[in-house]
């Protein structure tokens, strides 16, 4: 048992030092154990015999370093590398089938997704190309009567989708307004549509409230000077009905505004919402709009006013400065209001501009009253001399 645990023990060992020295193995003999047994901590004081009658000579190269490890050691060197390596060979075992079942359950996947798709198609095109049914459950004729029954249920569906398409795109009405009023009622002259976000209000956001909405200073005190009878006040909107009518309830209590119009009277165009103010069903060149956005107004922008968007400061004044504005093309009796905006819209600020022209015409008002007091002065002063002349004689 001894001499077969020495063979195995060699021939273990023969295969280390083979990879580590380059070995080669010479003509079969029997030899004492004394220079293997050098490499190891095991004292083996008998003669040895391979089965295979093989002994390995040990011929270092010149050019490697001879080894000064034990043979115990290089044993468990070796077997670390084989684990090592079994540890690598299954580790990509691994990863190949963890693979192949990504790729199983993405085709899987993939063809539950078009069979959905397949059959929400089929059943959509069911529904919505089934010809309209009346109160008696008879289909009404139609067009597409006469045609080939898929045909018919194709071109039904698209007349339906283009249908829908021009409901988000397009306002909800031809006519957003009624009427102007007649007599025996009042019709203000002009209309003056204004966005509540950014203009009258301003919505913040806390941890605490959510979303809230700023009243921004000067509300109150300027719908009063723009409304009724100088103006038609409406509110225009891209704000949804359910969260803007709560908030124009409790921001116009008087009932200054006299009607109101929401998202689905916009007509979404490039993405945003734009205002269509030939939809009114008033006369445009009596029309004013207030928004702090210009592609809001971009079919119509010589009926705009553009402000800047108010951020919540609470010393803000523009909302007086606009109304003193408005009141004053409303009192002149300007025949079309695109004229006189037209003209401002050309500034950076039209507000500003606006005051700044109101001094200068008040300078000029003021200067102007002051030569006709210094005229009548002098009128007055020359009929005096006259008359003190006229008396003497």
């Amino acid at each position: 048992m001894a001499a077969l645990s020495g063979t195995c023990i060699f021939r273990n060992a023969g295969r280390i030092l083979t990879s580590k020295y380059n070995c080669l193995a010479y003509k079969p003999q029997i030899v004492f154990c004394k220079q293997l047994a050098n490499f190891s901590s095991y004292k083996i004081p008998h003669i040895c015999r391979i089965s295979t009658s093989c002994v390995w000579k040990i011929e270092e190269q010149s050019q490697k370093p001879k080894s000064t490890l034990p043979f115990g050691e290089l044993l468990q060197q070796a077997e670390q590398e084989q684990k090592d390596k079994e540890k690598s060979d299954d580790e990509k075992a691994r990863k190949k089938k963890r693979k192949e079942k990504i790729k199983r359950i993405q085709r899987w996947a993939m063809g539950i997704t078009g069979a959905l798709m397949v059959g929400s198609t089929v059943l959509s095109i069911y529904e919505m190309g089934s010809p309209i049914l009346d109160e008696e459950g008879k289909p009404i004729p139609d067009e597409y009567d006469n045609s080939f029954v898929l045909w018919a249920y194709l071109a039904r569906t698209f007349k339906e989708l283009r249908g829908y398409k021009a409901m988000i795109e397009e306002p909800s009405a031809e006519k957003l307004l009624p009427d102007p009023l007649s007599e025996p009622y009042f019709q203000p002259p002009y209309t003056l549509v204004l966005e509540m976000t950014n203009v009258l209000v301003h919505p913040e956001w806390t941890y605490a409230n959510g979303w809230r909405f700023k009243k921004r200073p000067g509300v109150d005190y300027f719908l009063q000077q723009v409304g009724p009878p100088l103006f038609e006040v409406v509110i225009y909107t891209a704000e949804q009905g359910f969260t803007a009518y709560p908030l124009l309830d409790n921001l116009d209590p008087q009932g200054f505004i006299m009607y109101r119009l929401f998202r689905d009277a916009t007509k979404y165009k490039d993405g945003h919402h734009v205002k269509d103010l030939s939809r009114l069903n008033r006369d445009l060149s009596k029309v004013i709009i207030v928004d702090c956005n210009k592609k809001s107004f971009e079919l119509q922008p010589q009926n705009g006013v553009a402000l800047k968007k108010w951020d919540g400061n609470d010393e803000d004044r523009i909302l007086f400065d606009l109304a003193a504005f408005l009141r004053t093309i409303a009192t002149s009796g300007v025949d079309d209001v695109r004229s006189v905006l037209d003209f401002y819209s050309q500034q950076d600020d039209p507000i500003e501009a606006f005051k700044i022209n109101q001094a200068r015409l008040q300078e000029e008002q003021d200067r102007l009253a002051k030569e006709q007091a210094q005229s009548k002065e002098k009128v007055s002063l020359a009929g005096s001399w006259t008359k003190n002349l006229l008396g003497r004689r």
